[in-house]
């Protein structure tokens, strides 16, 4: 048995299969990283450059594996820091254990320094947080904070103080009153939907004549099930961000992503179909959705928690998507591929020619659309994609064609920047043989990702393939935030605030090591994108593009083109660039 309550906790990770730990040293965490030192050997610790990138990568890793995300930091600044990477985790429902150090029990309510309230701090973004004050409560804190990570897909935190950290671990739990036993070991809750449920929900299906399907980052893993369920009912299938990998962009029927970054085939899909089914799915924009009443509706979730929070649902089945997707099956009838399926697909037909012709358009001095497209089509089949925040979103959402075989992710539903590097620093970590790409823009950059460059440097040489891409969108501009002040609020762009300041992104590259590639002529995007992935070492692939391409929405409201009007009448900076590029769009649609 381990000596100290620290080398405990190691060693009851290593029983529940943890192998990995994303973390950033600290006194108050001095117990357990002199625990950590004794079991090298077990864990897998990379020391990240702050510690809200060791959450963003557990983070990853949950999203990417499967597996439980551990992310380690100490008292004080260190727990402070990781809460933005944790609240992404809780809001795509992500299972995480973050492990906490914190100031000497014996110190505790003395405003001791680096002291903070961490159970307060911690209780909004954690199913389960828990101070282990006594040796003896270690393992029954730990192992439900994993099972509670686990089994509800969320955010668990243990606090562990300095103090009871090097204390003496007892060889064996009391078996007394007040002592609680505990062991390793868990089985996944798995809802099963109903017989008469499914039946239920068959009847709704087969009776609709024009259906559609949303498919959400629950749907991830069922994609052979719900394109045998498309074709039975001749649907078409609309995907939210999360799902992107859910089902091939290579289907005549996929009609690719919904919502502001979605695309007119999407629009289409949902304004115009009678029936819906939503599959792994809580989208949160409903105006993007069937309206209240056109359409009935299905929906499968493993929670029911999210039933009917953005659609009114007439059958709600409750269980793995794929699972329900199965026996869903047999109990639908066979639509004929008639006028509803031919309509879907000459909207995903003419959908992709819109885009391909918007990347054509040109721009100053390179138009990011093409940018994406270029990257679409040479991407390898098992190529993993970490988006981050920003214009480029709208880019991977509308221009990056997903095959079967890839991985796709970014921050869902916090959508919030500085998430791409950490992404795929995790991601290459779990699949050290796989093509990484990170799509980034210049404020992410210089927010956070030129400094987990360094991470990249330390550990890309253990990597099975070097195949590790970040691609820099530089335009100069916190784009998106200044495209939403257009369009949402009506202001113009107030440069104080979003002009990014320029930098040496490749060269800054060159001087880790890397391969630093900088594109500033549309002419040779294709040729930058081959070379690096074709490239011994990781790449930075700088590409100078123009911030006045507008994302634009699959419809544009009264509202909106109003309020960008009125900024451009109040003397944007930019006013002139934005009229031409908007133009250039609108007419590449038609």
């Amino acid at each position: 048995m381990s000596s100290t309550v620290a080398d405990q906790l190691l060693e009851r990770l290593s029983q529940w299969g943890v192998k990995r730990v994303f973390g950033y040293p600290g006194d108050g965490i001095n117990g357990i990283m002199g625990a950590m030192g004794r079991r090298a050997e077990a864990f897998d610790y990379i020391r990240v450059r702050h510690e809200e990138m060791a959450a963003f990568m557990a983070g990853a890793h949950a999203k990417f594996t499967g597996e439980v995300g551990v992310c380690l930091a100490t008292s004080g600044p260190g727990a402070i820091h990781l809460l933005n990477g944790l609240y992404d985790a809780r809001m795509d429902h992500q299972p995480v254990l973050a492990i906490v150090g914190q100031q000497a029990a014996t110190a505790l309510g003395s405003d001791y320094q680096q002291e903070v309230d961490l159970q307060s701090l911690f209780k909004d973004v954690s199913a389960y947080v828990e101070t282990v004050v006594s040796p003896a409560q270690l393992l029954h804190v730990l192992d439900r904070a994993l099972r509670v990570a686990v089994g509800e897909r969320q955010v668990a935190t243990v606090i562990v103080p300095n103090d009871v950290q090097q204390m003496a671990a007892p060889k064996r739990q009391p078996h007394e009153h007040g002592h609680v036993m505990s062991a390793v070991g868990f089985v996944q809750p798995r809802p099963y939907a109903r017989d008469a449920d499914l039946e239920a929900a068959a009847a709704i299906l087969n009776r609709g004549r024009r259906v559609a399907i949303l498919a959400g980052a629950g749907a991830l893993g069922a994609h052979r099930q719900l394109e045998a369920v498309a074709e039975r009912l001749a649907a078409g299938v609309a995907k939210a961000l999360l799902g992107k990998a859910a089902v091939s962009d290579d289907l005549p029927y996929v009609t690719g992503s919904i919502g502001l970054l979605g695309t007119r085939a999407s629009s289409m899909l949902m304004s115009h179909c009678d029936t819906l089914l939503i599959v792994g799915s809580t989208f949160p924009y409903s105006e993007f959705l069937p309206k209240a009443g056109q359409a009935r509706a299905v929906q499968i979730d493993l929670y029911p928690r999210n039933i009917g929070i953005r659609y009114p649902i007439d059958q709600a089945l409750l269980g793995d998507a794929g699972e329900t997707l199965e026996r869903l099956l047999p109990l639908l009838e066979q639509k004929k591929h008639g006028a509803w399926r031919r309509r879907v697909e000459r909207a995903v037909t003419a959908s992709r020619e819109e885009a391909r012709r918007q990347a054509e358009e040109p721009a100053d001095p390179i138009n990011p659309q093409r940018v994406f497209r270029s990257l679409s089509e040479q991407l390898p089949d098992d190529a993993i994609l970490c988006g981050d925040s920003g214009s480029h979103t709208n880019w991977y959402a509308r221009d990056i064609r997903m095959r079967p075989g890839m991985l796709g992710s970014l921050s869902g539903k916090l959508a919030t920047m500085g998430s791409g590097v950490p992404y795929a620093i995790a991601a290459k970590l779990a699949y050290p043989q796989r093509p990484v790409v990170a799509m980034v823009g210049d404020g992410a950059m210089q927010m956070n990702g030129n400094a987990e460059l360094v991470t990249v440097q330390q550990y890309w040489q253990r990597w099975d393939s070097p195949t590790f891409i970040v691609l820099v969108l530089n335009n100069g501009d916190l784009n998106q935030v200044t495209w939403e002040q257009r369009a949402l609020a009506g202001d113009p762009e107030f440069s104080p605030a979003q002009e990014v300041i320029d930098f040496p992104y490749a060269r800054y590259a060159d001087m880790l090591g890397f391969k630093g590639i900088r594109v500033d002529r549309p002419e040779d995007i294709d040729a930058a994108w081959a070379e690096a992935f074709a490239a011994d070492r990781p790449v930075l692939l700088e590409v100078v593009t123009d911030p006045n391409v507008p994302p634009l929405p699959p419809h544009i409201s009264f509202e909106q083109a109003k309020h960008l009007l009125g900024a451009m009448l109040q003397d944007d900076p930019k006013r002139w660039g934005v009229i031409r590029q908007s133009a250039r769009q609108v007419l590449a649609r038609h």
